[in-house]
């Protein structure tokens, strides 16, 4: 099963006479590794139906499965099984159970779990900095890091790499730049992780000169990771020449990887730079690397719905676009323009604003809001980063609808309320 064998895997399970919670463990952990969260529940489930009772082990396994995938329904029935069969908040488990609703954008309930542990170790500390980075609250970051330092104990790579991550999505760079030199403090040494943190630190403050110096100046030699994150920042500074030069770097590294390819499009397709865009997509097309479709789902009582930009394939497709029509004018009455800049297709204005209205994310909320109670959280959650133009739309429609709506990208989780963002507009 480390291999990720996982069909000869099962064809042993299946045939073991003599079956026990070890045996069980085994095989739901390495689902879990897999981030098969589904079929991780599904083989919990059966477990218990078979008399089999679940482990300290088992339970931590199911936590962090969930977390892959962002169940935050599932991961709370499992926690209240793991409460109703009388197991203790143990270290780890805690740890797996802060990481599972952190990651589910149940940030409060992360919280509560962290201040019920007995003795939180680096582990427990590292998962509740983590939430508070991802969650855009920067500045809490920095007191809980601090805080843990009062308390002996010794932050290590990883915490490191939660505090520079708090500082890039906040915008404090010299609070990033104190932590990464205090580092050296504490003997650690930068990997390419935290070197790729503090270029996206930089490049997010548009500190290109410092950026470039900082990345000559390194004693490792850079990465595709490290030049992908200030081709991130050129993209969202619109540095078309910086940004070709990073991207002519990142494709020297891995040319196979999708994701640079689209930034370099889209920073040319920005600036209307048509012909050099096409370019990119002709050598997509020529070396065989294809864009992941962007998508956005929301889970409603234990079942997931899929949704993609100008969707055509769901039951409720009428309804659906109805109801976001009637969101997209009450929130154009109080403010909101649509942001046809983010429509990088060279076609008409009517139909840049068209193609806006149905963006994958906002297709689920629209969803979300014919299927949930009113006032009720909604989350959704997108495999690549929101586009500014949803970001500005769910803005207001937080203000509309009066709910919070918790958007889970790539980079961050988003809560939208009143009018108004988490990352406060720094993303």
């Amino acid at each position: 099963m480390w291999y990720g064998r996982m069909s000869e895997a099962r064809y042993v399970f299946d045939r073991l006479v003599d079956k026990n919670e070890v045996c069980w463990n085994s095989l739901i952990g390495a689902h879990a590794r897999k981030s098969e969260g589904d079929e991780a529940i599904r083989l919990f489930r059966k477990m218990q139906r078979e008399d089999f009772k679940a482990t300290h082990f088992t339970y931590s396994s199911i936590f962090s499965a969930c977390a892959s995938t962002g169940s935050l329904e599932q991961g709370k029935w499992v926690h209240a099984h793991m409460l109703k069969n009388g197991l203790k908040l143990v270290a780890y488990i805690g740890n797996t159970l802060v990481d599972m609703y952190a990651k589910s954008g149940s940030f409060d309930d992360a919280i509560r779990v962290f201040d019920r542990l007995v003795k939180p170790d680096v582990v427990s500390w590292n998962s509740i900095l983590t939430a508070y980075a991802q969650h855009g609250l920067g500045v809490k970051t920095l007191e809980h890091f601090e805080k843990m330092r009062s308390t002996g104990i010794q932050p290590n790579a990883v915490t490191f790499l939660c505090v520079l991550t708090a500082c890039s999505h906040g915008g404090l760079l010299d609070k990033g730049q104190y932590y990464f030199e205090m580092m050296k403090k504490y003997k650690i040494e930068p990997e390419v992780s935290h070197y790729v943190t503090m270029v996206d630190l930089l490049g997010r403050a548009g500190q290109f000169d410092r950026v470039l110096s900082f990345i000559n100046e390194m004693p490792i030699e850079p990465t595709a990771a490290i030049w992908g994150a200030l081709l991130g920042a050129c993209r969202m500074h619109k540095n078309m020449e910086l940004g070709a030069y990073a991207a002519e770097r990142v494709f020297e590294l891995d040319p196979y990887d999708s994701g640079p390819h689209i930034l370099l499009y889209n920073i040319y397709a920005s600036a209307g730079k048509w012909n050099e865009a096409s370019k990119v997509r002709r050598f997509m097309k020529d070396i065989g690397v294809k864009k992941e479709p962007a998508c956005s789902w929301v889970e409603i009582e234990n079942s997931v719905h899929m949704f993609v930009a100008n969707d055509e394939s769901h039951p409720l497709k009428e309804d659906i676009y109805k109801k976001w029509g009637e969101i997209s004018d009450k929130i154009k009455e109080i403010g909101y323009v649509p942001d046809t800049s983010h429509v990088l297709m060279y076609v008409d204005e009517q139909e840049r604003e068209a193609k806006l209205q149905c963006h994958s994310e906002k297709l689920a909320l629209a969803f979300a809001l014919l299927k949930t109670p009113p006032g009720s959280v909604i989350r959704i959650k997108k495999n690549i980063r929101v586009c500014g133009d949803c970001h500005a739309a769910f803005k207001y429609a937080s203000l509309v609808v009066n709910r919070e709506i918790i958007l889970r990208d790539t980079n961050r989780f988003h809560h939208f309320y009143g009018g108004s963002c988490s990352c406060g507009d720094y993303w």
